[in-house]
């Protein structure tokens, strides 16, 4: 994940200047966050804790080449198509019949109204390409639903409106479903209907400008066969214990893939491959099951009152770090950013999810750091990648030094509150290494507090 900084310069608007604030007649920053595949605004306050740089070009990344280059060139060519007062929630790439052309799912919100926004479906003829046209609106109403389509993609119905999508992979499809659903729950509570409301959306309408070929595939409708669910094929008992093993397999697999590069259909090949059968009629399960798994690794893990269990997206997330009293984060990662050293006191293990790294080395002064945490009051995020292997082998070392726990009590209480939880072969042999560390020293600490043992006859002679 990067952090990107955009200056963005007032356009035309269709808005009359006394309707806008002042802050969006003006020159606006907006910092978003970049992952593989999608890009997430942060919000103006959680932004107060970003160290920023000002940067005097129109786009700049805030870690050099560390962000994508095409994607800092496509969303600088989508926010060029909105109005002033309008902003981008989040940005996600969807899959595309074609092999050249290029889409993304963008959810807009606007300054004149919290409680409104929509979704522009923009077409890209290539992904070099630095021009892009708006192939899709569709507003969201107190009515909008939001359906997992059991096809590696998701359905939202507006007014009456079906429009499909399939995001590149599972992280951007959580990220966006997430984002969607929270749209939606705004659109209820502000009572946005059809004829009062969103009127800002028909700048956009007169605006769609892609060609046939992008239009039909927005407004493409899946199959029967993607919906029909052959309830003969298999007893209810099978269907159960098929169920089981796919839920057991998926979260194998979702431990060791990049969920940034593998989209729901890959999940589903690699379920049949593991298994042995066709998943057509498994779709839905399969979806709803990923969608569960995503949710446990996107919550941190609370695994002591003072000490959390994480992944880079509870590291990015300031709202959430301030509800769980986190003042220390513990970066167990060579690729991920410390995204709010104003804000918070950072320690970083700058290694790789790989049997080869030492870990063990550092898990002396990571057990300082969390005990200075736990000291001052406030919590720590351990946090890597994924939150399984690097930050979970830590977590557990900790455990076991503060409790005074063995290697599966620490693992075991760990995996009740975090069930994704793996380390990786070369971690767990340095756990048992310092399992035997520990136990040495707690046996050192017996002898050294031990009084002198004394002799039967001086015993017998006080008597």
């Amino acid at each position: 994940m990067a952090l990107l900084t955009l200056h963005r310069t007032p356009s035309i608007s269709t808005t009359p200047d006394e309707l806008i604030p002042r802050r969006g007649r003006l020159q606006k920053r907006e910092s978003f966050a970049l992952v593989k595949g999608a890009v997430l605004l942060v919000e103006e306050g959680e932004r107060e804790g970003l160290h920023e740089e000002t940067v005097p070009s129109l786009l700049g990344p805030r870690q050099g080449g560390r962000a994508s280059d095409t994607q800092r060139r496509h969303l600088h060519a989508m926010i060029s198509l909105l109005r002033p007062e309008d902003t981008v929630k989040l940005a996600v790439r969807l899959e595309s019949v074609s092999p050249v052309r290029v889409r993304y799912l963008l959810i807009v919100g606007t300054l004149n109204n919290k409680q409104e926004s929509l979704l522009l479906g923009m077409d890209f003829p290539g992904s070099n390409s630095d021009e892009c046209t708006i192939g899709l609106v569709l507003p969201i109403w107190s009515d909008t639903q939001v359906y997992l389509d059991g096809d590696g993609g998701f359905s939202v119905t507006s007014a009456e409106v079906t429009r499909i999508f399939k995001p590149v992979s599972i992280q951007t499809m959580w990220s966006v479903l997430q984002a969607l659903h929270g749209c939606c729950e705004r659109a209820v509570r502000g009572a946005v209907i059809p004829g009062c409301g969103l009127e800002w959306a028909q700048h956009y309408r007169e605006n769609v400008e892609s060609d046939q070929h992008c239009l039909n595939e927005w407004a493409a409708m899946t199959g029967l066969e993607s919906v029909r669910r052959d309830t003969g094929a298999r007893s209810s008992l099978n269907r159960e214990s098929v169920e089981k093993e796919i839920k057991a397999q998926l979260r194998d697999i979702m431990r060791t893939e990049d969920l940034e590069n593998i989209t729901s259909k890959q999940v589903r090949t690699a379920l049949e491959s593991r298994i042995g059968i066709d998943m057509k009629d498994y779709k839905e399960y399969i979806d709803n099951e990923m969608m569960v798994t995503m949710a446990q690794m996107d919550n941190p893990s609370r695994i002591l009152d003072y000490l959390y269990l994480g992944s880079e997206w509870n590291a990015a997330n300031f709202e959430e770090l301030q509800k769980n009293n986190v003042g220390y984060i513990l970066n167990v990662t060579k690729e991920i950013d410390n995204f709010f050293p104003e804000s918070f006191t950072y320690m970083n293990i700058r290694v790789y999810d790989v049997e080869a790294t030492d870990l063990l080395s550092y898990w002396k002064n990571t057990y300082m750091f969390i005990s200075e945490a736990r000291k001052s009051g406030q919590a720590t995020l351990v946090h890597c990648k994924m939150g399984v292997s690097r930050s979970a082998s830590t977590v557990i070392a900790y455990l076991m030094k503060q409790q005074g726990w063995t290697l599966d009590q620490a693992l075991n209480h760990v995996r009740e509150r975090r069930s994704i939880v793996q380390p990786n072969e070369g971690f767990l042999k340095q756990l048992h290494t310092y399992s035997g560390i520990l136990n040495c020293a707690l046996e050192e600490e017996v002898q050294t507090r031990s009084p002198p043992a004394i002799c039967p006859q001086r015993s017998s002679h006080r008597e």
